[in-house]
């Protein structure tokens, strides 16, 4: 059971390299990942695994880091630890070590999907480095072993020794400056940790009655967190934003950070949120959407300051939330439509599942942006169906029931232009 935001880096937890279950299907030796010359970002960050693996018999350089990242259970037996340290004094990592060691956990798992960036860059100059956003419901570990019932998907493939390195090689292959996340319920005990390691400054703001604390042995409460490189960004402003529907407080989140480019000394804001989920609450989704977007407004001082918008909506483009979004003063438009022919269709799917009352596949997670001052130079591609295999997902493959959207952005050189 969850007693409270734990960071202990001082007691290790079994061996993180588990075999999968007998009744899993057989799986090759893993390779690094190698995502071609259409990803040069990705690529970079490849590192082939050394022939002795290191994460045994603790000799690894990086093993309090990863391997010692707290379970729910461990919180409980190891109450000595509970103090939590300032991760700012803690000795940088080496991203390519991290994800050399995440390769060598994963071993025994197929190789990771590969997928190309796109390139949208439509003749436009541009004088400052891309900024990379990404976006991803990673999966509360707590609603996938406990509630959310993914029939096709074997047990052993959603523990969170192994799930974890494959959640953070598919940040570490993609490099994001700014990463945006929803259902995060490991957040103090393993993403700030590593991810302040790596040189991010990191924000948490959890569900007021996250539903991970109905699953027994549960890691606290889910929430949205937002991570930015602190190398390229200065943080002007910050709010967490608890979302309002019908005047009333509700129990979804936003994050809303105003950034200042350091290569240009521009301004712009990102924002991150997760709506409510489920059939039959589509006015419920529609006026979150409408609170969100007026705390936007005041924030951007009514679109002044360019504005990334990243979450899960749990609504498809047919639903009112999603028209509110398109249709908003603040000019926005949505950057994974840009992948279409006609420029004007979202994907067809971010998140594909089966559970016990059937298989869903739906379009619930975007990147919004403002069209008039900022550009989309290139998307991350989907996977496939063929990629994703007949039992969806999560998989051994793949540690989330949802898609990771990453896109390339840049400055308007003249962002009042299309005002």
């Amino acid at each position: 059971m969850y007693q409270g935001p734990a960071r202990c880096l001082c007691s290790a937890l079994p061996a993180l390299r588990r075999a999968p279950a007998a009744a899993s299907p057989p799986l090759r030796p893993r390779r690094p990942p190698a995502l071609g010359p259409a990803a040069p970002r990705a690529a970079a960050g490849a590192a082939s695994p050394r022939a002795a693996c290191s994460m045994g018999n603790s000799t690894s350089r990086l093993y309090s880091a990863l391997a010692k990242t707290l379970s729910s259970s461990a919180v409980s037996q190891h109450q000595d630890c509970l103090e939590q340290p300032n991760s700012a004094q803690l000795e940088p990592i080496d991203p390519k070590d991290l994800l050399e060691e995440c390769q060598l956990v994963l071993q025994k798992r197929p190789p990771r999907f590969q997928r190309t960036f796109v390139d949208l860059k439509k003749n436009t100059a541009s004088n400052h480095r891309p900024i990379r956003v990404m976006q991803w419901n990673i999966l509360a570990q707590a609603l996938g072993e406990g509630k959310d019932n993914f029939v096709q998907c074997p047990m052993e493939a959603l523990k969170w020794e192994e799930r974890k390195c494959l959640i953070l090689e598919e940040i570490l292959a993609y490099k994001p400056d700014i990463l945006c996340l929803q259902e995060v319920d490991h957040y103090f005990d393993t993403f700030e940790p590593l991810l302040s390691r790596l040189g991010y400054q990191c924000t948490f703001f959890p569900k007021p009655w996250s539903p991970c604390l109905d699953v027994e042995q549960n890691n606290g409460p889910d929430g949205c967190a937002l991570f930015f490189l602190k190398e390229r960004f200065e943080l002007i402003n910050s709010a967490n934003i608890r979302l309002t529907a019908m005047k009333l407080k509700t129990n979804q989140v936003a994050i809303a950070q105003t950034l200042k480019c350091s290569e240009t000394g521009r301004l712009f804001c990102i924002a991150v949120t997760h709506l409510k989920a489920r059939t039959g609450w589509e006015r419920f989704r529609s006026a979150q959407g409408c609170d969100l977007l007026q705390n936007l407004k005041s924030i951007t001082q009514g679109a002044k300051i360019p504005l990334i918008i990243c979450g899960d909506f749990n609504a498809e483009p047919t639903e009112e939330v999603y028209r509110e979004f398109s249709n908003s003063s603040l000019n926005l438009n949505s950057a994974y439509k840009l992948l279409s022919p006609d420029g004007q269709s979202e994907p067809p799917y971010t998140t594909w599942k089966i559970r016990p009352s059937g298989e869903c596949r739906h379009t619930l997670d975007y990147i919004w942006y403002s069209q008039h001052a900022l550009n989309v130079n290139s998307a991350l591609g989907l996977l496939t169906e063929e990629q994703i295999g007949p039992n969806r997902l999560p998989s051994f493959n793949y540690p989330s029931d949802h898609l990771s959207l990453v896109c390339d952005f840049s400055f308007n050189q003249d962002p009042d232009r299309l005002l």
